[in-house]
C-alpha cells in the first residue's frame, strides 16, 4: 500500500484500514451472534433436500425456485416463488431445536409480490419440534406468525401473532405491508424485556410492551365494581334547546290519499276487493320534529370511574419465551401466484439480522427496481410500436379500399356509356 509516483497512493493505507476494520468488526458480529437458521438458495435445487412439502390436502400449490421477472442479481435473488393460482401453499424447514428463553428472538427474511398481488399471504410461521410437516395446514399448532397479509383494498396488514397458553394473540396496533411489487425486508424483534419491534426495509414501522400491545393477560387495573357514577353527573355535551319550539303547521302525514285518482273500468270488487283511492308520498311531509341541539351548560365531562388492582391479574414474566423453536413455514392461500420468499434467518442478535438484510436485500434492491424500470420502459416501447404499425396497416387498407372503389366507379361510368 505503498505511495505511488506522486504521492498518489497516500490514501491507500487508510482505505485499506478501513476495509479491514468493517471485515473485523462484522467478523466479530458474527461471531456473537447465534444463527439458528439461516437460507438463501445458493445450491440451486439442493433446496428441496431442506424443505418438506405438506401432504395434508392433494392439490396443494407448487414452490419453485426463481428469481422472477426482475431481480437485482439472477443468483443471489433466487428463493420460493409460488406458481399455481388460487392454491394453497405449506412447506416448511427443519432446524435444531432451542429456547429464546432470556434472549433475543428475531425473525427476518424478505418478500417480493412481483405480480401485485390481489389475495393472498406472505407471512412464516414458526413452530416447535413436534409439528408433523407433512401435515402442515392452517390448523397446525403455531409459536409466531409474522409478516405481510393483502387482499382487496381493505386487507394491506402485517400480521404479528404470538401464541400463549395456546391461544393465538394478535398485536393490536395496526400495521401497513408494502405493496409495491419490489422486494421487502420484514424484521420482528421479541426482547427478554418483553418489548418487540417491527421492522420494514431495516426500518422501524411498530415497536412496544407485549403485554401492552397483545391481550395476553387480564388488564392491570379494572373499574371499582362498588362505586357508581353519581346521580347528578351531566355527561351530555349537547341538550334539547328549551325555547325551541315545533311549528303548528310541522305534523303532517307522511302518506295521504290521491284523490285524483279513479277507479279502473275494469275494476272488480268480487276479485280485486273493494276500490280505494291509492297513497301517495305527501309533498308537505317535513319529517319527526327535533328540537335543536345546544351545548349543555351543566356538561361535566366524561366521569372518571375510580380503578383499583384487578384481582385476577398476575404478571408472567415468560411470555416472550418459547421451547424447542425448531421449524420454519410457509402455510398460505393465493388468489394470484408469483409471490417470492428469500434471505430467511432466524437468529439471537439484532445488528447481525440488519447487516444480513444490508448485504442482501440491501444490495440487490437498487438493481432489481433499475431492472424493473427498464422493463417496463421498453415494453411501453414495444406497445407504442405496435400501435404505430397497427393504425399504419389500417391507414394504408383505407387507402386501397378508397383507390379500389374508384377504379370500380370508373368501369361502371364506362359500362353506363356503352349501354347508353
Amino acid at each position: 500500500a505503498a505511495a505511488g509516483p506522486g504521492g498518489r497512493g497516500g490514501r491507500a493505507p487508510a482505505v485499506v484500514a478501513l476495509r479491514l476494520a468493517l471485515l473485523l468488526g462484522a467478523a466479530l458480529r458474527a461471531a456473537r451472534a447465534t444463527v439458528y437458521f439461516q437460507e438463501q438458495f445458493l445450491d440451486g435445487a439442493s433446496w428441496q433436500k431442506r424443505w418438506m412439502n405438506s401432504e395434508y390436502k392433494p392439490d396443494l400449490g407448487k414452490f419453485k425456485l426463481a428469481a422472477g421477472r426482475f431481480y437485482g442479481d439472477a443468483v443471489r435473488d433466487k428463493g420460493l416463488q409460488t406458481s399455481e393460482n388460487s392454491k394453497f401453499y405449506a412447506i416448511s424447514s427443519r432446524f435444531k431445536p432451542f429456547s429464546n428463553k432470556g434472549k433475543t428472538l428475531v425473525i427476518q427474511y424478505t418478500v417480493k409480490h412481483e405480480q401485485k398481488i390481489d389475495c393472498g399471504g406472505g407471512y412464516v410461521k414458526i413452530f416447535s419440534s413436534n409439528l408433523d410437516q407433512k401435515n402442515l395446514s392452517g390448523d397446525s399448532h403455531y409459536y409466531i406468525m409474522f409478516g405481510p397479509d393483502i387482499c382487496g383494498s381493505e386487507t394491506k396488514k402485517v400480521h404479528v401473532i404470538l401464541n400463549y397458553k395456546n391461544k393465538p394473540h394478535p398485536v393490536k396496533k395496526p400495521i401497513r405491508c408494502k405493496v409495491d411489487g419490489y422486494t421487502h425486508l420484514y424484521t420482528l424483534i421479541i426482547r427478554p424485556d418483553q418489548t418487540y419491534e417491527v421492522k420494514i426495509d431495516n426500518e422501524m414501522v411498530a415497536s412496544g410492551n407485549l403485554e401492552d400491545d397483545l391481550d395476553f393477560l387480564p388488564p392491570r387495573k379494572i373499574n371499582d365494581p362498588t362505586v357508581r357514577k353519581p346521580t347528578d353527573w351531566d355527561d351530555r355535551i349537547q341538550i334539547d334547546d328549551p325555547n325551541d319550539i315545533k311549528p303548528e303547521d310541522w305534523d303532517e302525514p307522511e302518506y295521504i290519499m290521491d284523490t285524483s285518482a279513479e277507479q279502473p273500468e275494469d275494476w272488480d270488487d268480487a276479485v280485486n276487493g273493494e276500490w280505494h283511492y291509492p297513497m301517495v308520498k305527501n309533498p308537505l311531509y317535513r319529517g319527526e320534529w327535533k328540537p335543536r341541539q345546544i351545548d349543555n351548560p351543566n356538561y361535566r365531562g366524561v366521569w372518571p370511574h375510580p380503578q383499583i388492582d384487578n384481582p385476577n391479574y398476575s404478571p408472567d414474566f415468560s411470555i416472550y419465551s418459547y421451547e424447542n423453536i425448531s421449524i420454519i413455514g410457509l402455510d398460505i392461500w393465493q388468489v394470484r401466484a408469483g409471490t417470492i420468499f428469500d434471505n430467511f434467518l432466524i437468529t439471537d442478535d439484532e445488528v447481525y439480522a440488519e447487516d444480513f438484510g444490508d448485504e442482501t436485500w440491501g444490495e440487490t434492491k437498487g438493481p432489481e427496481k433499475e431492472m424493473n424500470i427498464k422493463q417496463t420502459e421498453e415494453e411501453q416501447e414495444r406497445e407504442r410500436v405496435t400501435e404505430e404499425k397497427y393504425f399504419e396497416q389500417r391507414f394504408k387498407k383505407k387507402l386501397e379500399r378508397k383507390k379500389e372503389s374508384g377504379n370500380d366507379r370508373a368501369v361502371r361510368n364506362t359500362v353506363k356509356k356503352e349501354e347508353l
